[in-house]
């Protein structure tokens, strides 16, 4: 009966120190280094802000307020949208450096965030980043929905 007891505490002492819980490394960028962000070209990047309404609004490179434009989630517009800067981006970088940031506002779904993410899959969109809106972003939001009634 000793015999038991001990083979069954070698089992389990044995099996616990193989089970270690075990912690994944993660890349995480340093927000302080300024250089990451020198090295992203603005003509590369392609903004879009998430809407109620499944609307999407975007703008080419930089925060350029005031050149945002409108596009839907039909395979005439979203899709064609980012097929069109990735060739752009290719023709002029040379090198596939093409970035989407998607902003989802406050008032957009859930579905439209993974509508925008499958597009990224369809496309083959190797950098896409989903960002916060910013203040600035949200005041623009509201005077757009102000301005269309």
């Amino acid at each position: 009966m000793v015999d038991l007891g001990f083979i069954l505490v070698t089992f389990f002492v044995f099996t616990a120190t193989l089970s270690k819980p075990m912690a994944m490394n993660l890349a995480v960028p340093n927000d302080t280094d300024k250089a990451v962000e020198d090295l992203l070209c603005e003509s590369c990047v392609l903004t879009v802000l998430l809407d109620s309404g499944n609307n999407i609004w975007y703008y080419e490179g930089n925060e350029s307020y005031g050149k945002q434009k409108q596009v839907h989630y039909d395979p005439g517009g979203l899709r064609q949208l980012i097929q069109e800067k990735k060739k752009a981006v290719l023709r002029k970088r040379g090198t596939d450096q093409f970035v989407l940031i998607v902003k989802p506002g406050p008032q957009s779904s859930f579905k439209n965030l993974v509508t925008i993410i499958d597009e990224c899959a369809i496309n083959g969109v190797k950098r896409y980043y989903i960002d916060e809106v910013k203040p600035i972003d949200n005041a623009w939001l509201n005077r757009e929905k102000i301005n269309s009634l």
